[in-house]
């Protein structure tokens, strides 16, 4: 009994062994031929890829024109004139006769003080210049009868100089009577208050029936027609204006420069104005000269402390050539434009750039007509390689590459298949017909015995058909190979009994 069931043990021992070298022969055969079709698959990706086209991209050629330089500043308007109306005399203020911010002409009436007291006192000066003359028409008849009387040897000299005296006694105070009622008069005009100029009244500063003294504010006129315009420039900026002048670069500064303003939302004042004042200084705080330009303002558009942005013109710069600003570029050494030559290859070109004028760039320097630079997609451009101008159609072999390329693709979740339906020589059909691709093969569970799938009939036949080399591939399920298995090593152990 013994004996039997130890024949038993080495005959299922034997069976086990020669199952095993069968699975790994099966499974490197189906790795040579998942291997070779893999390299297949990759060969004929990289014979239809092609390849990548030049980036497309907007090419300008660079001409030479005469450009108008203008520059543009922050500015504040103000009144040509602002006067404060003060009041020269004291009293109560009886009258305002004008509307609060409406325009008054020049010595129109504004206000009327209480002018009693100095109509009374101008009455007294009047009565005071009439005592002094007839004190003078009596010193100068004393003085006719005493000089008769020295004539005649009657009196003596000294009486003589005596009335001369008081004639001119009483002529200075002829002289000083006559200047209190000039006086008296003045201050008696000064109660009527008139505008010292034309121009927009502000808000009253002491309302009718108040008492006012000398050098109180009554209210303020602002001369609007003309108005000023200030604004400041910076130093460079006027040393850079000078030296476009003197070399001959720019031209225009003889006939004067015009300004424009413009207001916040963009629109511009319909009168041009001419700049009057430039600061011969510079501040010292902000280092900018302070200048101002001069405008009509018949409409009263401008108005005293509004904030606007003036534009100076009149200089022109001849042979300047300009780029977009969108061709621009940086790197560590500088700013630079792409050019391209007669083979559309892209090359670095630095560039000096001057200043920017509504989103174009001035070049100074590095730059010639006739140049060919890169406006838009400079960002694809790579030094030294080809581009597709704008308007150039791409070749039929980058069109026909591009679709042998995506036709060679599969499509997403489809199993890719190498050497499929072609038998191989070496590998067997486990290698042609075996899927590559990952989710191909389920995975084995957990307490499955795989090579008790690969022992009996399956196992043998797949064995037999590999080394047919091409064979057909058993394809019964591993719960039948169990079965087989499980009846074979029953059948065995009754042997073996």
């Amino acid at each position: 009994m013994s004996f039997g069931r130890g024949i038993s043990i080495a005959l299922l021992a034997g069976l086990l062994a020669s199952g095993t070298a069968l699975a790994q022969e099966s499974g490197g055969g189906g790795e040579k031929g998942s291997g070779e079709g893999g390299s297949q698959n990759a060969a004929g990706q990289a014979g239809g890829a092609h390849e990548t086209p030049p980036p497309a991209v907007t090419v300008a050629t660079v001409e030479g024109r005469t450009i108008p330089i203008t520059y543009e500043y922050a500015a504040r308007v103000a009144a040509s004139r602002e006067v404060e109306v003060r009041a020269r005399v004291a009293g109560i203020i009886l009258q305002r006769t004008f509307e609060e911010g409406s325009r008054v002409a020049q010595n129109q009436v504004l206000f009327r003080i209480d002018p009693r007291e100095y109509q009374a006192a101008v009455e007294q000066a009047k009565a005071t210049v009439q005592q002094a003359e007839a004190q003078l028409t009596n010193a100068r008849r004393t003085e006719e009868r005493q000089r008769s009387l020295v004539q005649s040897g009657a009196t003596s000299t000294a009486t003589l100089d005596d009335a001369v005296a008081n004639r001119q006694l009483a002529e200075a105070q002829l002289a000083s009577a006559n200047a209190q009622l000039y006086t008296a008069n003045l201050s008696l005009t000064y109660a009527t208050v008139n505008a010292p100029v034309g121009g927009i009244t502000s808000l009253e500063q002491v309302p009718e029936g108040s008492l006012v003294s000398v050098n109180d504010l009554l209210t303020r006129i602002s001369q609007l027609d003309p108005i000023y315009v200030n604004f400041s420039a910076s130093d460079t900026e006027a040393v850079q204006i000078r030296r476009l002048i003197e070399s001959g670069a720019a031209y225009g500064a003889g006939t004067g420069l015009s300004a424009e303003v413009i207001f916040g939302d963009g629109s511009t004042y319909n009168k041009t104005g001419t700049i009057d004042f430039t600061s011969s200084t510079i501040d010292t705080n902000t280092g900018t000269i302070s200048s101002r330009a001069v405008f009509e303002n018949g409409e009263q558009r401008l108005l005293p402390g509004q904030f606007v942005r003036i534009s100076i013109k009149g200089l022109s710069l001849e042979n300047g050539i300009e780029v977009p600003a969108t061709a621009l570029m940086q790197n560590p050494q500088g700013q630079f434009v792409f050019t391209l030559d007669q083979n559309n290859v892209a090359q670095v070109r630095p560039i000096t750039v001057g200043r920017e004028l509504n989103e174009r760039i001035i070049v100074s320097s590095g730059l010639k007509s006739g140049d060919r630079i890169v406006t838009e997609g400079v960002v694809k451009v790579r030094p030294g390689a080809p581009v597709n101008p704008t308007g150039a159609q791409p070749d039929a072999a980058g069109s026909a590459g591009s679709a042998q390329t995506g036709n060679a693709q599969p499509a997403p979740g489809q199993a890719r298949a190498t050497n499929a339906g072609a038998p191989s020589g070496t590998g067997g059909a486990q290698g042609a017909n075996q899927p590559t691709g990952q989710g191909d093969a389920a995975p084995t569970p957990a307490g499955d015995s795989a090579t008790g799938n690969q022992l009996g009939s399956g196992v043998q036949a797949r064995g037999e058909a590999q080394g047919q080399g091409g064979g057909p591939v058993d394809n019964t399920p591993s719960g039948a190979n169990n079965d087989n298995v499980k009846a074979g090593q029953a059948g065995s152990a009754g042997a073996g009994q």
